[in-house]
Order: structure tokens, then C-alpha cells, then sequence
């Protein structure tokens, strides 16, 4: 204390401000740091590659050290036993076609459909009865309530089936390029494997979701003694119609022997086909889309402009009117 009351109040203030300007600067350059979106996803695939690996060689589990939430979320899952259930498995293809693959996710995910109900119901029920908030009859908040828990019971799903929407959009637009790509690599000479790595990585820029599934595609062909689940697992990671197309040319490739790049720019075609009648579609749509906004905020600021100087020039002539 005697040694801070010794330096004088003028190099206090300067130590102060030049403090605050290194923590703007500071703050500054963090937010207008570009982050690697395409090294961050390259290791999530690698670690992914390394645990299927380890399951696929039934190495021995180790201990891993996990946050006191998330370990209490595994120790609630556990106690309701709901991992050993049809519904798990089902929520499971769900959860990948979403894109989260962990068994983290589906204990998250379970926790959550067994929990928001209740914290939805308990918000409901201090709102309503203990704040006073909402001048309803017992009756209305009562279903205010059950709509509350409703709610809280479905979001979680509905939150998956979303981002397993948004993620099908985002592979259904990368695949005719990506079999282009595919094409390319087998007119070079490489095996499917190889291909699909190749097309992996070129993909990671323009399209990571198509990049980490033929990642994982590829890294599974590597190491599971049955070629075809490797592509099956495809199937049933992305549950999309114009990838089943691929994938049964891909199998009736290992299985027969037909040319593979042939095949594929066959796909390929119909793929862009598709894709181009489907932004015509929209085209065609944008017309009677645009009717109701153009109704209800262009046409009364064009009346405005129109009529607006002519109803003051008369009301300026007749005040009285």
C-alpha cells in the first residue's frame, strides 16, 4: 500500500490508459479475426476418423475427464435408462442426419426432451400464479400451462428436424459438384477410396457438410471388413433421395465391376437437370410471392407520394372545408 502511495497520481493514470487502450486493441483484433472455419472442421474429421477406428478395433475405453454439467447430464440419462431403447436408436439417425454423431449429443438431447417440459411448466406456473403476470381465467391458464409443457416437449425435436433440414438443403446443392469431381478423379485412375478423399477436401471450402460426409465415407470404406455398410451408413446419415441414387451406383460399381465415372455423370446430369428446374420453379413463384409484400408496404408509400402533395394543396385551399 506504501509503495502504490508513493508512485505519483500522474503515472497511475497513464499505467490506467495505456492499460485501456491494449484491452481495446485487444478486443478489437479479436473481433475482426478471420477464424479457420476449414482447419477447426479438418480435426473434428480426424478425431472422428481416430474413434471410429478405435471402435471398429474394440480398443480398450479410457477414462475422459468431462465437465461437471455434462457429467451430471450422462448420470440423469443413465438413471432414466432410455440409451437401450428403440426410441434411442431411432433418435440416433436423427441426430446424424442433423450432423451431431457423439454419444454427448444424444444424452444432450434426451436430457433436454426430459427436462424442458418440466422447466417450461414451472416457468408457466410462476408467471401465471405466482408474479400475477396475465389477467386469464383459471381455465386460460391452465392451458396456458399445458401449451408451455407441450412445448417443451417438442422442442428439441423440432430443433433437430430443423437442422437435419438445413443440412439435406446444404448437401443437396454441393452434390452435383461433387460429382463432378468424383467423375474427374475416376477418368484419372483412382480407386473409390482415393476419390473420395480427394473430393473431401476440395469440398471443404465450398461445402463442409458434403466434405465430412465423404470423409467419413472414405475413412470407413478403409477399415470396415464390409465395403457396402460403409456406404449403407451413408444412406442412413443423410436420408436423402438423390444420395440413395449414388450410393446404389457406388454398390452396383464394387459389386459388378461397371465403370464408375460413366455412371456418375450420368447422375451428375440429371442432378444439375433437377437443380436448374427447381430455381426456374422459384423463378416462376417470385411473382405471386411478391404480390402481398408489394400490397402491403410499395403501394400505400406510392399513394402517399401521389396523393399526399395534392391533399395538402387542398386543404391549404380550403381550411374550413
Amino acid at each position: 500500500m506504501s509503495m502504490l502511495s508513493s508512485i505519483p497520481m500522474e503515472t497511475l493514470i497513464v499505467w490506467g490508459a495505456a492499460l485501456q487502450a491494449f484491452l481495446i486493441v485487444l478486443f478489437v483484433w479479436n473481433a475482426l479475426l478471420v477464424r479457420d472455419v476449414k482447419a477447426k472442421r479438418m480435426r473434428a474429421i480426424q478425431q472422428q476418423q481416430k474413434e471410429l477406428q478405435n471402435k471398429s478395433l474394440a480398443a480398450v475405453k479410457h477414462g475422459l475427464k468431462r465437465p461437471k454439467v455434462m457429467g451430471f447430464v450422462n448420470k440423469v440419462v443413465k438413471k432414466l435408462n432410455v440409451l437401450r431403447t428403440r426410441e434411442a436408436e431411432k433418435v440416433i439417425d436423427d441426430l446424424a442426419q442433423a450432423g451431431y454423431r457423439s454419444k454427448e449429443a444424444l444424452n444432450i438431447y434426451f436430457f433436454f426432451r426430459f427436462s424442458l417440459p418440466f422447466a417450461f411448466g414451472a416457468l408457466a406456473m410462476v408467471w401465471l400464479y405466482v408474479l400475477g403476470m396475465g389477467d386469464l381465467q383459471p381455465m386460460g391458464r391452465m392451458l396456458v400451462a399445458i401449451v408451455a409443457v407441450l412445448i417443451g416437449a417438442y422442442a428439441p425435436k423440432i430443433f433437430v428436424i430443423n437442422q437435419a433440414q438445413k443440412r439435406g438443403d446444404a448437401l443437396q446443392k454441393a452434390l452435383p459438384d461433387a460429382l463432378d469431381l468424383m467423375v474427374v478423379c475416376a477418368e484419372a485412375g483412382l480407386s473409390l477410396d482415393m476419390a473420395l478423399k480427394r473430393v473431401s477436401k476440395e469440398m471443404m471450402g465450398p461445402n463442409p457438410e458434403m466434405a465430412e460426409e465423404l470423409s467419413l465415407t472414405a475413412m470407413e470404406l478403409g477399415f470396415l471388413p464390409n465395403r457396402a455398410d460403409a456406404l449403407a451408413n451413408l444412406n442412413k446419415r443423410t436420408n436423402m433421395e438423390g444420395l440413395r441414387a449414388v450410393v446404389g451406383t457406388l454398390q452396383q460399381t464394387e459389386r459388378y465391376g461397371t465403370p464408375l465415372a460413366q455412371s456418375l455423370r450420368v447422375l451428375s446430369q440429371e442432378f444439375r437437370t433437377e437443380r436448374m428446374l427447381r430455381a426456374e420453379e422459384k423463378a416462376a413463384k417470385l411473382p405471386a410471392t411478391l404480390t402481398v409484400p408489394m400490397i402491403l408496404f410499395i403501394m400505400p408509400a406510392l399513394f402517399i407520394v401521389l396523393l399526399g402533395p395534392a391533399i395538402i394543396r387542398a386543404v391549404a385551399v380550403f381550411p374550413n372545408f
